[in-house]
């Protein structure tokens, strides 16, 4: 195959393109199916139907932070779109050219800007022109990777591979009120983008934990960071106090950087939940990857899937195989003729191999 996408803006849609039709109950069954569909639908210019949406949530259905990724894609590459409402179960996509630009979308709710960005930014990546992306609404958001993630695991990955986006949280918004805003800036892909092999995380560079809190009193973090250095070992700490208005809320993250890839960890602070054990559930992530042998964590690997896909094919190895990664793969190669495999290389380490299909 193409070891990249077709640019959109010198992609010819033939007129009577055949539509995917999907299965919003398979696998997983959550709102990647839509988000994945969404991208490549975008990238390729075939069109798809899908039914079923979020078919095995508890709130089946289009909510908020569904919808503005539908909308954002629509207004990414003027396509026409039917099923667009809060509680749709069915959607059908049809694509026009991806347009860069400045575009800003609100969720009007909690819900993640991150993978409202995440349904773009592929797109763009190959649009026209540079693009300039505001989300606002929930930036950490205990179902979804939060801004730091990207920053820190996620998008310098993404550099490797020759892609040039920045991105900025200029206002915290946490679960349930909202309230947030991230800012992206997207320069187009300048020739194809560079497959990616990440077998081995490399040498061990630094561990870092941060506590981050709104209008929650900072004695919290405090006790979070004492509790993760007295379980994972003394590494650099920051405690981040945010003004009440940005809040409430409370996270905690840890960072393992190593020579080839930095892991993220995340626990949320609840109401219910004392500040120790918020701590005790970061760092015990944090352990079991360090303690392992692969490259990437579960959800850094759900991530990795369709960027490698776009460039042609690459290989990783995580320590954990989620249903969100299987599903992923499988809705990636009803789009382009690329196939996903997973073997289990040593106890606890899977390969996850992205490769072209034989022509």
């Amino acid at each position: 195959m193409n070891s990249r996408v077709i640019p959109p803006a010198q992609h010819q849609k033939e007129p009577e393109m055949n539509m995917i039709e999907l299965n919003g109950a398979h696998g997983e069954g959550g709102g990647q199916i839509l988000r994945t569909a969404l991208t490549l639908s975008m990238l390729t210019g075939i069109p798809f139907r899908i039914n079923r949406i979020r078919a095995k949530r508890a709130k089946p259905g289009l909510l908020r932070q569904h919808l503005t990724a539908v909308s954002a894609a629509a207004a990414v590459c003027g396509a026409n779109v039917d099923g667009a409402a809060l509680g749709s179960t069915a959607l059908t996509f049809t694509p026009g050219a991806i347009r860069g630009g400045d575009y800003r979308f609100a969720i009007g709710s909690a819900g993640s800007t991150t993978l409202v960005l995440q349904t773009i930014l592929p797109a763009l990546w190959f649009a026209d022109a540079a693009s300039t992306v505001h989300v606002s609404g929930g930036t950490h958001n205990p179902a979804a990777p939060p801004v730091d993630f990207l920053q820190q695991s996620w998008l310098p990955l993404m550099r490797r591979m020759r892609v040039q986006t920045e991105l900025e949280c200029l206002r915290h918004g946490f679960f349930p009120a909202g309230g947030g805003e991230v800012c992206a800036k997207v320069a187009p892909v300048s020739g194809k983008l560079q497959p990616l092999t990440l077998e081995s995380r490399g040498e061990w560079r630094a561990t870092r934990a941060v506590a981050i809190v709104a209008g929650v009193p900072g004695e919290v973090a405090k006790r979070e960071l004492e509790q993760v250095e007295s379980l994972l070992g003394p590494m650099d700490t920051e405690l981040r106090s945010l003004p009440a208005r940005e809040g409430p809320g409370n996270v905690v993250m840890v960072s393992l950087a190593y020579e080839h890839v930095c892991e993220t960890f995340v626990a949320f602070g609840e109401r219910s939940l004392a500040a120790e054990t918020v701590a005790q559930k970061v760092a015990g992530e944090a352990r079991r990857y360090r303690e392992g042998g692969a490259a990437v964590g579960e959800h850094l690997a759900d991530q990795l899937a369709l960027p490698l896909a776009l460039a042609g094919g690459g290989r990783f190895t995580t320590n954990r195989v989620s249903d969100h990664l299987r599903t992923n793969l499988d809705v990636i190669g009803q789009f382009l003729p690329v196939r996903g495999d997973i073997s289990e290389i040593t106890p606890g380490v899977w390969a996850v191999d992205v490769q072209p299909l034989a022509v």
